[in-house]
């Protein structure tokens, strides 16, 4: 069974940081999890889960407008982890944080972290 664990979330306040990690595990994805783009989800209360950056498998990442220049996407394949880091964070930037292909796969989406940034 695939699995895709996302971990550190948390309350943080304006200009705040935090760095979120997702870790593949399961059979046949945990192998092949280098060759997959990979993708950060947020999910902000009331609105539609949107993607906030990607990142090739060669490591290229790529951010929504809205994250550029604040959000640093990365991965380690021998790990089978993908990384956000993400600086002065902003109230806007508040929701649940999901890891998932790019494009995405509906039965790999897993319990996501939430991220509150306070004003």
């Amino acid at each position: 069974q695939v699995q895709l664990v996302e971990s550190g979330g948390g309350l943080v306040q304006s200009g705040g940081s935090l760095r979120l990690s997702c870790t593949a595990s399961g059979s046949v994805f945990s192998i092949v999890f280098s060759i997959y783009a990979m993708g950060w989800y947020r999910q902000a209360p009331g609105k539609q889960r949107e993607l906030v950056a990607n990142i090739t498998s060669a490591g290229n990442g790529n951010y929504a407008d809205s994250v550029k220049g604040r959000f640093t996407i990365s991965r380690d394949n021998a790990k089978n982890t993908l990384y956000l880091q993400m600086n002065s964070l902003k109230p806007e930037d508040t929701g649940v944080y999901y890891c998932n292909t790019d494009p995405r796969q509906n039965r790999l989406w897993g319990q996501g972290t939430q991220v509150t940034v306070s004003s």
